[in-house]
C-alpha cells in the first residue's frame, strides 16, 4: 500500500466521483481507475461499489476513508515538524558561556531566543573560554560565548568568531587601597600591584588581550593567585589578597569593600560568538547568534 494510493482513494471517496477525482488531482480517469483497483486488491475487499449511474463507499471503504485521512494528515504533521527542523523552528541548541555573561547578554539572548523557538530545547553549560573552543572543535556545542579570541596559532581554521559586545576594562582594588582612591590607574601602577590573575591554558585569549592592551610581556604582572571564574577573582580582591583586571560590567557584582577604578587608556576586552563553520547552514545556530546581537545592543557601552 502507498501513500499515492491513500490520496487517490480519499480523492475518490470525497468525491464519488472518478472523474471529478481525476481533475481534483490534474490526472486522467484511466489511471485513477487502475490505482484504486490495485488498492482494492491489496487490501482484499472492494471498496467501492459501482454503478453506471453512482458510486458509493463499502463499509469497508468507509473505515478505509476515515484511517486513510488521519494517515495522511499523519504524514502532513511530520513532513511539517521535519521542516522546522529545517528552518530551526524545533531540535536542540546546546551553547557555552563565560561567567561574565551571566551580567551581560545572557539572560537577554535566553529570553529573545526562548519566545522566537520555544520549540527548540535550549541547554546552557557553564565553560571558560578555552572549554569551549574545545568542544566547539570536537562538535559537543553548537555556539559559544566566549571572552576575546584565542591566539591565531591556537584557533585553527574550522572556528569562527563574532564579536557582539565590546567593554573597558578595569582595575578592582580592597576600597582601602592607596590606588583605590585614583580616578584612573596607569601600567605602571599595575605592575607594582600583587594580582589575581587567570590560567592562560583555559582564558588564553583573555589574558593575552590583557597583556596586548596594556602592551606588556606575559610574565610581567606579579601574579599571587590565579582563579577561573570573575566572582572568585572579587572574592580574593575583597580579602586583600591582590587587585585584579575583569570587563567593567563587573561593577553590579563589586562590594562596598570593592573599588573599580578606570585604566588609563580605557583597554577594552571583547564578548564574542564562537561556532564550529560547516558547509550546511545551520538555521537554529543563526537564529541564536541573531539574538545574541540584539541582546548586545541593550547593554550600556561606556
Amino acid at each position: 500500500m502507498e501513500l499515492r494510493q491513500l490520496r487517490y482513494f480519499l480523492a475518490v471517496a470525497d468525491e464519488l466521483h472518478f472523474g471529478r477525482a481525476a481533475r481534483r488531482l490534474h490526472m486522467s480517469q484511466p489511471p485513477l481507475s487502475v490505482q484504486v483497483s490495485r488498492l482494492e486488491q491489496e487490501v482484499g475487499v472492494p471498496l467501492f461499489e459501482r454503478s453506471t449511474r453512482r458510486v458509493s463507499l463499502t463499509p469497508a471503504g468507509r473505515h478505509l476513508q476515515e484511517r486513510a485521512r488521519r494517515i495522511i494528515e499523519e504524514v502532513e504533521g511530520v513532513r511539517a515538524e521535519m521542516r522546522d527542523y529545517v528552518d530551526g523552528l524545533a531540535g536542540q541548541l546546546t551553547v557555552g558561556f563565560v561567567s561574565s555573561a551571566n551580567y551581560t547578554v545572557l539572560p537577554e539572548v535566553t529570553r529573545r531566543f526562548r519566545a522566537e523557538r520555544p520549540r527548540v530545547s535550549l541547554s546552557l553549560v557553564p565553560l571558560t573560554s578555552g572549554e569551549q573552543f574545545d568542544r566547539l572543535r570536537e562538535g559537543t556545542l553548537d555556539v559559544g560565548i566566549v571572552r576575546d579570541d584565542l591566539p591565531n596559532s591556537a584557533f585553527g581554521p574550522t572556528l569562527a568568531t563574532e564579536v557582539v559586545f565590546e567593554e573597558r576594562l578595569v582595575m578592582c582594588l580592597p576600597s582601602d587601597h592607596p590606588l583605590a582612591s585614583r580616578t584612573e590607574v596607569s601600567v605602571t601602577d599595575i605592575l607594582e600591584v600583587p594580582m589575581i590573575s587567570y590560567p592562560r591554558s583555559l582564558m588564553a585569549g583573555f589574558v593575552t588581550r590583557v597583556d596586548e592592551t596594556l602592551g606588556i610581556t606575559p610574565g610581567t604582572m606579579r601574579v599571587v593567585e590565579e582563579v577561573v571564574h570573575q566572582e572568585t577573582a572579587l572574592a580574593f580582591v575583597a580579602a586583600g589578597v591582590g587587585a585584579s583586571i575583569l570587563p567593567e560590567s563587573v561593577r553590579q557584582l563589586a562590594p562596598p569593600s570593592i573599588t573599580v577604578v578606570p585604566i588609563a587608556g580605557s583597554p577594552t576586552t571583547r564578548l564574542l560568538a564562537a561556532w564550529r563553520e560547516s558547509e550546511d547552514e545551520d538555521a537554529t545556530r543563526h537564529a541564536f547568534i541573531d539574538c545574541l546581537r540584539a541582546a548586545a545592543t541593550l547593554l550600556p557601552t561606556g
